[in-house]
């Protein structure tokens, strides 16, 4: 397979769009990979979606921003900034529909509050939340707006400093089952979203909290946080397949894309590298493995077929590791 037309194909201007910025290096307002993300905007999948918009913002329905999954509208504008999707004002009517469900201490919970007690509960209920939000806020340029640097404000305070990650009330089902006190998969998602902070703008409080974050990603092996019954480590399983959009879940895969974004370079992540590594295919490219199709608004890509998608996040993690390439 010739990697350098299959991921810059203009029939699919997506992974055009992030294969121009990731592994070409270009600027974002270069002149072509701004006509690509032009082009992002009248290809079949955001079209899709945004067609399902309501005029007033939101997807599905008005008071509930995250049921039903997949198409709701906090699971909308997610994977339109995935899909390199632009800020336009639909967007806008997107995001300002989400700030409803803001409460006044920062953080984002599904239903929309009908009271001021409502607004001002503090409860947090998940950082899979928090941290997909703050992804595509600061993907449409909301990193400055104050309700997002409340957002940001609010996860700082309430990080476990001790113990790493955020409390959540979904986790752990099982405490003697897994390794971390907090919920992982969440404060995967978390470090994400930070870790698209610029760095002059994280602070030290950020940068810190950045550091802890990562610290005990490496510790568990990036995908080896489950306990075996004799207090060994396991692999999670579902973490060693690939997937694309992955919403609240996370994969190995995922999760060296933000370590690798963020300049790290450890060997502990070894067995993870290894393990993308070994799922390239004699042809050059990676497949998706695991996938929401059916659940979307649109289909991405088929499972258990050559991913554009992977494929990508694959060569980008490689490069920052200093792996040649030739995309």
């Amino acid at each position: 397979m010739d990697l350098s037309n299959w991921l810059f194909e203009p029939g699919d201007p997506s992974v055009r769009y992030w294969a121009l910025r990731d592994l070409e290096g270009r600027e974002s307002w270069d002149t072509e990979v701004l006509a690509t993300q032009d082009g992002i905007m009248e290809s079949p999948q955001v079209k899709a979606i945004l067609t399902a918009q309501d005029p007033c913002g939101w997807w599905v329905g008005e008071r509930n921003m995250y049921l039903p999954k997949y198409t709701a509208t906090t699971h909308s504008l997610l994977i339109l900034a995935e899909l390199g999707a632009k800020r336009t004002p639909a967007i806008e009517r997107g995001i300002e529909h989400m700030f409803r469900f803001q409460r006044a201490s920062g953080h984002f919970l599904p239903d929309l509050p009908t009271t001021e007690k409502g607004k001002a509960s503090s409860v947090k209920d998940g950082c899979c939340f928090d941290g997909n939000i703050l992804y595509y806020l600061i993907h449409f340029g909301y990193l400055d707006d104050p309700r997002t640097r409340l957002l940001i404000d609010f996860n700082v305070s309430n990080h476990d400093d001790q113990n790493a990650g955020w409390k959540c009330r979904s986790y752990p089902i099982n405490p003697a089952a897994v390794f971390p006190k907090n919920c992982y998969m969440g404060a995967a998602k978390m470090l994400r979203a930070l870790s698209m902070i610029p760095l002059k703008e994280r602070g030290g409080e950020i940068q810190a909290i950045i550091d802890h974050e990562v610290e005990n990603i490496l510790e568990n092996g990036v995908y080896r946080y489950i306990r075996n019954s004799d207090g060994t480590y396991k692999d999670k399983a579902g973490w060693k397949k690939f997937g694309f959009p992955l919403f609240y879940q996370s994969d190995a895969l995922e999760v060296l894309d933000t370590l690798t974004r963020l300049g790290v370079r450890d060997n502990r992540m070894r067995a993870a590298i290894d393990l993308v590594l070994g799922a390239q295919q004699p042809d050059g490219g990676w497949l998706l493995e695991n996938t929401f199709n059916g659940k979307m608004w649109v289909n991405i890509e088929e499972k258990g077929r050559p991913s554009k998608w992977i494929t990508l996040r694959a060569l980008r993690t490689l490069k920052r590791m200093g792996y040649a390439i030739n995309p």
